[in-house]
């Protein structure tokens, strides 16, 4: 019963397991070719994704969440077009090593579109591969290759922000998006009265104009500063803002 439910667990890795006694039975030498390249990858990994994965967990541990947001979230704009860019085209190792990567950033607030920003940058414009690409085909070559590339990528990134939604993800992933920490303030002018709490306890961060309070940060430096100020307010007109 175990083992069953061991393959109905892992119905592509069942698969695999019996592509491969097929060929044993059928092409022997081709079963054969085919468990020595796999050895290879599979030692490759092995060697690889240890040290990404203790990578992966020093960046969730030490890396607070509104940092992802603010510099890799839906609505970091350009800057975190940029970012992902670099990110990419800078980072080392084999593509594969880029996914534990990029679901710990997922997890933390980045959007869809800048991670596949990233994935693809780190699969096809990798600095160390486009300096091999300009030794062997010419600077005019890869130049060209690589603006059609960014293009392409930025494209690729937008269909697939609109095609797949947070709900689509793992359940891992979507679990820590409810857990998510804010990334801003909204006031309700509605309710605000005009009373100044919020300006005389963060002067910085809050101004009146028209009798109406106004955030004038973009982000949020001290959370529990904030929760002081909201609690303070005696309208209930102020509230943080969460990612979409």
């Amino acid at each position: 019963m175990k083992v069953i439910t061991f393959f109905k667990q892992n119905k592509l890795l069942t698969l695999i397991f019996l592509v491969y006694i097929a060929l044993l039975i059928i092409i022997p030498h081709k079963a054969f070719q085919a468990v020595n390249h796999t050895s290879y990858y599979l030692i490759e990994m092995i060697k690889i994704l240890p040290i990404i994965f203790i990578l992966t967990s020093l960046i969730e541990a030490w890396v607070p969440k509104t940092v992802i947001i603010n510099h890799l979230g839906k609505r970091s704009g350009f800057k975190g077009i940029i970012l992902s860019f670099l990110l990419g085209s800078l980072s080392a190792g084999p593509i594969y090593a880029a996914f534990p990567v990029c679901k710990m950033l997922l997890k933390k607030g980045a959007s869809i579109s800048n991670v596949v920003i990233i994935l693809s940058a780190w699969a096809v414009i990798k600095v160390p591969m486009l300096a091999n690409e300009a030794k062997f085909l010419g600077v005019k070559f890869m130049v060209i290759r690589w603006i059609l590339t960014v293009i392409s990528i930025i494209a690729i990134a937008y269909i697939v922000q609109l095609l797949v939604k947070r709900n689509h993800l793992p359940h891992s992933i979507i679990e820590e998006q409810n857990n998510s920490i804010p990334i801003g303030i909204k006031i309700n002018n509605s309710y605000c009265i005009g009373c100044g709490a919020c300006v005389r306890l963060q002067p910085d961060d809050f101004k009146l104009e028209n009798k109406k309070a106004f955030w004038i940060k973009s982000i949020l430096d001290n959370i529990e500063q904030y929760q002081n100020t909201i609690s303070k307010c005696p309208v209930n007109a102020i509230k943080f803002r969460y990612d979409d």
